[in-house]
């Protein structure tokens, strides 16, 4: 049997993805297609997956959880959302990006310590999300100014960008005040201009690693969404209702 109807529900689903986090391409780009075809068995357990101890498994966990709570519906950690998260970042992150989520890791829970007088894990619920709510606005300001200045680069032409130019200024007033005055959970401060080059947020990675990872499980699919496992016949048109869950690809 061909193998390509997966492939292709994978790339649906990246895509679904990407268009909830505003239309930015999902950090690994096309490896993670790759990633999401192996079977491991680390992705279905809470132990050491790659460099990742059980220990900052447990702690992606929470950090998915607090995105994606138990509702309704069984959250994050019923998908064993934080083994995903952690085989991604081994499996289809270049060098670069594994040290600025691992270092992200690390900024979180002092992030936490700061706000809280304690660790992310020892945090409350509420403590919890209302950090992760600001470092989310934080990293949607920072990755829209980092999409400004690819749009001016591609505009205006030109093969190379250099720190403190008219477009790093530019990307600069992008910066919410809180932004400029070291932000929690951050050590970019006023200083440091944003420009086309500048990497990818470690919350975006957390963030789209956790929903990716949630709605590609079983459990996000069959109990989040509407899941058929052989659909019938082509409705190319059906009625929908206001409230109603998404259908999810095939797989």
């Amino acid at each position: 049997m061909s193998s390509e109807p997966e492939v292709v529900d994978r790339r649906e689903a990246i895509r679904r993805v990407s268009a909830l986090l505003g239309g930015v391409t999902l950090i690994g780009g096309s490896a993670l297609l790759t990633a999401c075809e192996k079977q491991r068995p680390a992705a279905a357990t809470n132990s050491q997956v790659g460099d990742f101890t059980a220990d900052d498994v447990a702690f992606l966990d929470e950090v998915a959880e607090t995105i994606l709570p138990e509702t309704k519906t069984p959250g994050a950690k019923a998908a064993r959302t934080g083994a995903f998260m952690a085989l991604m970042v081994t499996d289809t992150y270049e060098p670069k990006d594994q040290k600025i989520f691992r270092d992200g890791m690390r900024k979180l829970d002092e992030a936490s310590r700061k706000a809280n007088n304690a660790p992310f894990m020892a945090a409350s619920p509420q403590q919890r999300l209302t950090l992760l709510e600001s470092l989310d606005r934080e990293q949607k300001s920072y990755s829209d100014a980092v999409e400004a200045a690819r749009k001016r680069k591609k505009a205006a032409g030109t093969g190379t960008d250099t720190s403190k130019t008219a477009e790093a200024k530019k990307g600069d007033a992008y910066l919410p005040d809180q932004r400029k005055e070291a932000a929690p959970g951050t050590d970019i401060g006023a200083a440091t201009a944003i420009t086309s080059d500048s990497p990818a947020h470690y919350f975006r990675m957390m963030k789209e690693l956790a929903m990716l990872g949630y709605f590609t499980s079983e459990v996000g699919m069959t109990k989040a969404l509407r899941y058929v496992e052989t659909p019938g016949r082509f409705d190319p048109c059906v009625p929908y209702t206001p409230g109603e869950k998404s259908w999810a690809p095939h797989a």
